[in-house]
C-alpha cells in the first residue's frame, strides 16, 4: 500500500467495521439492501469503513481472498 501509516486508532476503527452488522452481511451475501448501502456509504460517509480499507487493503464489502 505504499507509505500509508496505520495507527492504533485506525486499527480500532477497522475493528468496529468488522463487527458492524451491515458490513458483515454485505461481505457474506454480496447482494441485498446491506450490500447496496455499504457500497454507497463506505468511502464517503463511514470513517470505520475507510479505516477498514486502510488497514486491510480492501473495501469493507469485499470478501476476503
Amino acid at each position: 500500500m505504499g507509505n500509508v501509516k496505520i495507527t492504533a486508532l485506525d486499527r480500532a476503527m477497522a475493528r468496529l467495521c468488522e463487527t458492524c452488522p451491515a458490513c458483515r452481511s454485505a461481505q457474506r451475501k454480496q447482494q441485498g439492501m446491506a450490500f447496496w448501502l455499504v457500497t454507497r456509504v463506505e468511502e464517503k460517509i463511514c470513517p470505520f469503513c475507510r479505516a477498514f480499507e486502510k488497514v486491510h487493503g480492501r473495501k469493507a464489502h469485499e470478501q476476503p481472498d
